[in-house]
């Protein structure tokens, strides 16, 4: 085969695909599975090298008395972890996991607020049981759900989501998490934006519905800090 018969449209093709694949195989390591017993399984993302993961709050709000949260990595080990911190409205859930061996893989955070409609996007979960599945579609909506303090933000993607899948992360081609997968509304995705999942991070309390009480932001408690994570 000569270069003259190279199509360099198909070349162009089979590097793209080539990259997506590499980018995916690297945010397997910090993707887990939640396990709380009963109906309560889904994904969580490895937030900070430490052993802090992010996932909802409706995966491990479930879970039967007495059952403990398991947190099990992408090469099989299985840990216990404790709920660190909860967030009703907005639904997520930060864990720690219990005698972390440190330096996990984290995922790289980007900015969501940079998306656009019609840019490619990943998501990572465990629908059904079958671990490290991965969807792709685009971005098909950027707005906010009505009836809260402020409004809630969501990615709105056609990214095929299932049970398993929640707490499971919204990917951009670089494979940077723009986005926590959170539920299903028809045949479209939400995913809660990564912004709005770093502000709520960075707070100690979850934002309710009030009258003329004002929110004043502190700084995250240090058990809460990564140590050596994307996110200070």
């Amino acid at each position: 085969m000569t270069l003259e018969s190279i199509d360099p449209v198909e070349s162009s093709a089979e590097a793209a695909s080539s990259a997506s694949a590499r980018m995916i195989e690297r945010a397997y390591q910090s993707v887990v599975q939640v396990q709380s017993g009963g109906r309560g399984t889904g994904a969580g993302v490895i937030w900070c090298t430490d052993g802090l993961v992010l996932t909802n709050h409706h995966v491990v709000a479930r879970r039967r008395r007495g059952r403990k949260v398991r947190v099990v990595l992408h090469d099989g080990r299985a840990f216990e972890a404790e709920v660190a911190k909860r967030g009703r409205n907005l639904d997520l859930a930060l864990l720690s996991i219990k005698d972390s061996p440190g330096n996990l893989s984290a995922a790289p955070v980007g900015d969501s607020d940079a998306l656009r409609v019609g840019e490619p996007v990943y998501a990572i979960g465990h629908p059904w049981g079958r671990l490290g599945a991965v969807t792709a579609g685009i971005v098909s909506g950027l707005g906010v759900v009505h009836g809260s303090v402020g409004g809630a933000p969501y990615i709105q993607s056609d990214v095929s989501l299932a049970p398993g899948n929640s707490g499971g992360p919204l990917l951009n081609t670089r494979g940077e998490v723009v986005g926590i997968n959170a539920m299903i509304s028809g045949r479209l995705a939400l995913s809660i934006p990564s912004n709005a999942a770093k502000t709520w991070l960075a707070g100690t309390r979850e934002q309710r519905p009030s009258l003329g009480i004002g929110i004043l932001p502190v700084e995250l408690p240090t058990a809460l800090r990564c140590k050596g994570g994307p996110e200070k």
